[in-house]
């Protein structure tokens, strides 16, 4: 172990631990909720790139955190990061992690040198793996950060951005190969314009659908057994986003024909930037059948901004596990904590409380969800209020015509008055088990 950590202990699993101990009051791995293990339910990850990349920074301020691996950007720091972020993991105790490239490797000043301490630090981190048993949820390529990319990646005006975009995106596919990862996930992050003046949204939106195309292709073509997802967001870093929801993507990936190779990421924050609940999201993803894995997180309501910031409402995050377990649960997805520390939590323990609150909340939060499924009093009366839909002559009106009903509605003379959709009651039933 590195020194970054000095003095924490593994966190424990201790319902009855005193109030500033670092332990697991409600996220015991070996519970069983649903005939299944709370871990597998839950397949928490670690963010690479929040927890271990970000310097604290801010549009208005710059870094506030001092790691000793920010004084080079060299492969000898990318390997102490590896190291602090391995401890974090044994700490935690959590069976995954997700990274960008960028995160963790030092940025060349060639592509290929880039690939070269890619290649490096995958192996290094292998290695790692192997020792410790900690799995690669999913890997992803940084295509926003670098001033290249102010214009797009996949959606650049510029060919040649788009093939660096394409050669990045391929490596960083080799590597989550090569480290077993369960999904490769694309998110748009600059996907988008700043102003429609200068911007050809068909050629954009093509450019897009290509280039995913490709990755699927690349994908079967070297065997990756790993689901491939997008991950949804409206604007911010960009004006807009050519995928701005779950609607949309899905909308996107019919016009290309991938609508059976490619699922969503959905994320908490970026359901909120537009307009939508995290709970609406996961319910449609599961509806139209690509929902896919999470990042759990919140935004602070108040900021109007991605803020980035860990869990820590049970009612929303049960909705959120409702969604999640009427979908199926995961399968090769997961609870990724795309959430970072405030500017002013500097110490490393910060890192550790963090994860440990934002892993009880979930793990209260997957609990009601269960209970409310075992209850079944929201499905009950979901399906009462659609009962009419059941009776003979509701089919037929679907199977019919305008005529048709309208010949019906005069001579059986409807009329039908309204009934009340119990909203109160339904909310009073979510807080019984919240």
């Amino acid at each position: 172990m590195t020194d970054f950590f000095q003095g924490l202990a593994p966190v424990p699993h201790n319902p009855d631990a005193a109030p500033d101990a670092l332990a697991f009051r409600h996220y015991d791995p070996d519970a069983m909720i649903m005939g299944k293990r709370m871990e597998d339910h839950l397949r928490f990850a670690v963010a690479w790139w929040h927890g271990f990349a970000w310097p604290g920074g801010d549009p208005f301020g710059g870094p506030t955190f001092e790691r000793p691996w920010f004084a080079e950007d060299t492969i000898a720091s990318a390997k102490l990061k590896a190291d602090a972020a391995f401890d974090l993991f044994a700490l935690l105790g959590q069976p995954f992690f997700c990274f960008h490239d960028a995160d963790i490797r030092p940025e060349g000043a060639t592509f290929a040198q880039n690939a070269r301490n890619l290649d490096e630090m995958v192996d290094y981190i292998g290695q790692k793996m192997s020792q410790t048993g900690t799995r690669l949820l999913w890997g992803t390529a940084n295509l926003f950060s670098h001033r290249r990319y102010m214009a797009g990646a996949a959606t650049n005006p510029d060919p040649e951005v788009f093939a660096y975009a394409a050669a990045t995106v391929k490596s960083c596919i080799d590597a989550t190969h090569r480290l077993d990862g369960e999904n490769y996930v694309l998110w748009g992050g600059r996907e988008g314009y700043e102003t429609l003046l200068n911007t050809d949204l068909v050629r954009e939106r093509n450019q897009a659908g290509r280039f995913l195309q490709m990755v699927v292709d690349y994908k079967h073509k070297i065997g990756f057994r790993g689901t491939i997802l997008i991950e949804p967001k409206p604007q911010e870093p960009t004006k807009h986003q050519y995928d701005r929801d779950v609607a949309t993507v899905y909308g996107f990936l019919k016009d290309f024909g991938l609508e059976g190779e490619v699922r969503v990421n959905i994320e908490q924050g970026h359901a909120i930037l537009a307009g939508h609940s995290f709970e609406h999201e996961l319910a449609l993803a599961g509806a139209l059948g690509i929902f896919g894995s999470i990042d759990m997180n919140r935004n602070d309501y108040q900021s109007g901004w991605d803020t980035d910031q860990f869990p820590n409402s049970v009612p929303e995050v049960a909705l959120a596990y409702y969604e999640v377990l009427k979908a199926g649960g995961f399968t090769t997805g997961g609870t990724n904590f795309d959430a970072k520390l405030r500017r002013q939590s500097l110490d490393p323990e910060d890192l550790v409380a963090a994860h440990v609150g934002a892993m009880d909340i979930c793990a209260r939060g997957l609990k009601a969800a269960a209970a409310m499924l075992a209850d079944g009093g929201l499905e009950q009366a979901r399906a009462a209020r659609y009962a009419g839909w059941e009776r003979p002559e509701a089919r037929q009106w679907l199977d019919g015509s305008l005529e048709t009903i309208a010949a019906d509605v005069l001579a059986r003379d409807i009329n039908p008055r309204p009934v009340s959709g119990r909203q109160e009651r339904l909310e009073n039933l979510v807080s019984r088990f919240v």
